[in-house]
């Protein structure tokens, strides 16, 4: 069978546990591994090594690029940035609290299927939709027949997987809370995207 026809095997994960210069505002900065998050992706590593993982990709944030760079070194291959894996932008909205209302309110208007609505500065829902899901497929397009290791963020992880393939896994959307480099199981191929297991829970506690 041609590679064309094999299926990628990509198992994304959200980055590991990771601190701030300001955790408690809203903000795009990168963070920085703590030294938990340094053990998560070592286990994650670890536990991958019967996977015969061919790559690591990783979004261009800093927390991301740490865990994706330990990733790969434990499994003796290599890691690449990809623009599009970002987490979404807080766009004019940084500086605020944490649990901001408006914020709030444009994510869950994109949960309930209103992508038009956008963070004031930052992206709509469509935009994060198709950035995202084209960064996967290019990933996919280049291991057809392999699995690779994805690491990216737990919001855009958390609204776009449930969405990339029709119709929409609302039992995903329900588990939308995703615990540190625990991965989802996508398969990829000329029909498009399904989801093979998915880590979310509906315990916010885990985040």
């Amino acid at each position: 069978m041609s590679d064309l026809f094999c299926p990628a095997t990509l198992l994304i994960a959200r980055h590991a546990d990771a601190e701030y210069g300001h955790p408690h505002f809203l903000s795009d900065e990168g963070g920085w591994l703590t030294d938990q998050g340094k053990e998560q992706v070592r286990a994650l590593a670890e536990s991958l090594r019967d996977r015969r993982v061919a790559r690591v990709f990783t979004s261009t944030m800093q927390r991301a690029v740490e865990s994706g760079a330990l990733a790969a070194q434990v499994l003796g291959v290599s890691a690449v940035e990809v623009e599009g894996l970002e987490e979404f932008s807080v766009g004019a909205l940084a500086g605020r609290d944490f649990d901001d209302p408006e914020l709030e309110s444009v994510y869950q208007a994109w949960r309930h299927g209103d992508l038009g609505r956008f963070i004031p500065g930052g992206e709509t829902g469509e935009q994060v939709l198709a950035r995202f899901k084209e960064a996967l497929q290019e990933i996919a397009d280049l291991h057809r027949g392999e699995t690779v290791l994805v690491f990216t963020h737990g919001g855009v992880m958390s609204f776009v997987l449930p969405r990339i393939a029709s119709p929409v896994r609302r039992d995903l959307v329900a588990r939308e809370f995703l615990p540190n480099c625990d991965p989802a199981e996508l398969e990829v191929d000329a029909d498009g995207f399904r989801v093979l297991s998915w880590p979310g829970t509906s315990d916010r506690a885990v985040v």
